[in-house]
Formats: C-alpha cells, structure tokens, sequence
C-alpha cells in the first residue's frame, strides 16, 4: 500500500480513481457509490462528478450520496491528488452482479467513470 501512495502522490496533477466493487449481507442493495477524503480539497468535487454522471448515464434511480471516508481507505485518506474510491455496484445483488459480469456492462461503467474525470477536469475553477 505505501508503494501504491508513492505513486499515487509522485505526479503532481494526477487524479486517483480507486475502483472496487461492494458486498452487503443484504441482497437487497445496489448502485455505485463514492468516497472521498477531505486530505484535498478537490476530491468532494471529483466524487460529485462521478456519482452525477452514475445517476445520468447508467443508474437513473440510483440515490446513493457521496461519503467522505476516513483512515480506513489509507489510499484515498493520504493520497495528496484528488482520489475517490469508487464502489461501481454490489456484487451481493443478484441482478447488479450479473450486470457486473458482462463485458458490456463494464463498458458502460468504464465510460461512466471516463466521463466524471473529463466533467472534474474541465470544470470552472
């Protein structure tokens, strides 16, 4: 993991995108969700633009709200760079898992996350 932080912190305009997928004892819940660290400033606005563009382009009736995280997430804790963990579905729902396990499907989640760094990126500073 410090290997990870080094890189992560060694390039100065870098955005950190850590993707994972969630697991629950209850079936029952799905939808990406995002953490941030409140270390940089910037990573709420980044968590933001992902979980909008999840709500627009491929989980409409998704309500989940971003979370800010603490020490437990050491990468995204003490990463320097804008990063968010980005939690891209339950792999505990049955139909979100399946989804999950179609190249397609992991397609539209990679565009997804492609489109929330460009939004992040070139927003008005």
């Amino acid at each position: 993991m410090d290997n990870r932080l080094a890189m992560f912190n060694e390039s100065g305009n870098a955005v950190c995108l850590s993707i994972h997928q969630n697991q629950f004892t209850d079936p029952k819940y799905k939808g990406a969700q995002m953490f941030y660290s409140g270390s940089n400033s910037t990573s709420e606005a980044l968590a933001r633009a992902l979980q909008s563009r999840f709500r627009e382009l491929l989980q409409p009736d998704n309500d989940r709200e971003i979370k800010l995280c603490g020490k437990e997430l050491f990468l995204c804790y003490y990463s320097e760079n804008p990063t968010v963990m980005a939690e891209c579905g339950f792999m505990s729902n049955p139909e979100e898992a399946a989804q999950l396990n179609t190249e397609e499907y992991r397609g539209k989640v990679a565009f997804t996350l492609f489109s929330g760094i460009n939004d992040f990126v070139n927003r008005k500073k």
